[in-house]
């Protein structure tokens, strides 16, 4: 595997091109905007998107779709409710033995599916694996250091996407459970925002942990429902993505939370936007698939119904305050005598 293609040159495609162009990687970044290609190629800065970091004059960007798509590696950085169109439209250039990365996070609205499936779905004979992990791109593209996790449920690839796609500033783990991969990158995102609007509300920094360590809960609940390995969720993917995105107000999905908790609008709040944030369209996909799973998701709901359905920060509050305490013997979660 001797060619990288990353389809997509937000902050992380941006910064994923970067990383392997700075290991002299033969890399290609594709853009749809002539404008971000001018700029990275001939100013070698991606001020769109991502802003104050300089890039490598070994980084090359194109907008020949056709071209980058031909790579022996494809790594796919586009927002995960549009990695099927863009799928669709790479399709007629896939080939025999090339591994399609995703590197999104989310959960397809509209199917339900993991986005590994979305790739099987309109590519069936595709190698498909799932990148994903605690890293915030403005870091990774300047150089610090970072680790992620590859789930391919091709042990034997895996290994040789770690060698093509590692560095020594940039660490890939390898798993074959790749719906835990995908579960813990996915639903941290709803959980940041719950995290968000505690600190936006200013309830402290006890009820953030609170609110996270249940949230790991909610998640490996509904994991282990679907497949997963819980030791996966406590991994990198997992405890480790949801530590950083749900801390940090370099988060979108935890500033989102944060705007939302000190009485902002989500309209204001987006249109301030140029990025997708993708734990508002994963909290909805997500509490579909634990309906269909008959898994207890409260805080998924909570925040949910805070982004989709008009309920006010107040009234979702008081209805986690007010849930019925539940404690747990032998296993079995049992609801607390009163």
């Amino acid at each position: 595997m001797q060619t990288i293609g990353v389809i997509g040159a937000g902050a992380w495609g941006t910064a994923l091109a970067q990383i392997l162009s700075n290991e002299d990687r033969d890399v290609l970044l594709w853009a749809r905007e002539e404008s971000v290609v001018e700029d990275i190629n001939t100013h070698h800065e991606n001020t769109e998107y991502l802003p104050s970091v300089e890039l490598s004059p070994n980084l090359k960007a194109s907008n020949d779709l056709e071209d980058v798509a031909s790579r022996d590696i494809l790594l796919m950085v586009t927002p995960a409710q549009h990695l099927r169109t863009m799928l669709h439209e790479i399709k007629d250039s896939y080939k025999d033995n090339q591994v399609i990365v995703v590197c999104s996070k989310g959960i397809e609205l509209e199917s339900g599916l993991l986005l590994s499936q979305v790739v099987e779905d309109v590519i069936p004979e595709a190698k498909v694996a799932v990148m994903t992990g605690p890293t915030f791109a403005s870091e990774i593209a300047r150089g610090l250091p970072g680790a992620v996790t590859i789930g391919i449920k091709d042990a034997e690839l895996g290994a040789e996407l770690q060698d093509s796609l590692g560095a020594k500033r940039f660490r890939p783990y390898v798993t074959t459970d790749i719906i835990g991969v995908q579960l813990g990158g996915a639903i941290k995102n709803v959980i940041a925002i719950a995290c968000g609007v505690v600190y936006g509300r200013q309830l402290g920094e006890s009820a953030r942990a609170a609110l996270l360590t249940r949230g790991v809960a909610e998640i490996a609940r509904l994991g282990v429902a679907m497949g997963a390995k819980k030791q996966t969720l406590l991994g990198m993917c997992g405890i480790g993505d949801l530590m950083l995105t749900a801390s940090s107000m370099q988060s979108r999905n935890f500033s989102l939370g944060a705007a939302l908790g000190e009485g902002k609008s989500m309209e204001s709040i987006l249109s301030q936007r140029n990025a997708v944030t993708e734990g508002v369209h994963t909290a909805k996909a997500t509490l579909d698939l634990a309906k269909q799973n008959a898994v207890d998701m409260p805080i998924t709901e909570a925040v949910y119904k805070c982004l989709h359905e008009g309920m006010s920060i107040e009234d979702a509050i008081e209805d986690m305050l007010n849930r019925p305490f539940k404690y747990d013997m032998k296993g079995k979660e049992k609801r607390k005598a009163s």
